[in-house]
């Protein structure tokens, strides 16, 4: 069961990356193609951040869930501009050095870490718009 429990615990915290770290937890699209677009890319960048996670796990000698997943996204923005202007000869030296900067940030061991739940999102103070922008805007006016 603790094996069972850890693995959801686990599915959570990888369901939090995506919805807070990555952004995902409003989608702006209008149409259901543009949200499916979105969820493909916000899916795509979560699969490429775990895979610099893991490489850089493996050749740090670090558990792959000891490495930080929001560090990793701090880590590899900080890194772009420098990966995106260098040459192709010193792209190897820099992805060592994003590798070994990846692997500096660890998750903290807290036993018995209790995690309330509530909504931090605060609701808006106005109402909904529950007509079309156009007669709302004819209202106000009169």
């Amino acid at each position: 069961m603790a094996g069972l429990f850890w693995q959801r615990w686990h599915a959570e915290l990888d369901l939090r990356s995506l919805k807070c770290v990555l952004q995902m937890d409003i989608l702006r699209g209008k149409s259901p193609e543009i949200v499916q677009k979105e969820l493909w890319a916000h899916l795509l960048a979560y699969h490429l951040i775990r895979k610099v996670m893991a490489q850089a796990a493996v050749r740090h000698d670090v558990p792959p869930r000891q490495v930080s997943f929001k560090g990793t996204v701090q880590t590899l923005l900080a890194f772009a501009p420098l990966l995106l202007r260098c040459s192709p000869r010193e792209l190897a030296d820099y992805v060592d050095d994003l590798f070994a900067a990846v692997a500096t940030h660890r998750v903290g061991n807290r036993p018995g870490r209790l995690e309330p739940r509530r909504k931090k999102r605060r609701p808006k103070p106005h109402p909904l718009l529950r007509r079309p922008r156009r007669e709302a805007r004819k209202q106000e006016v009169a």
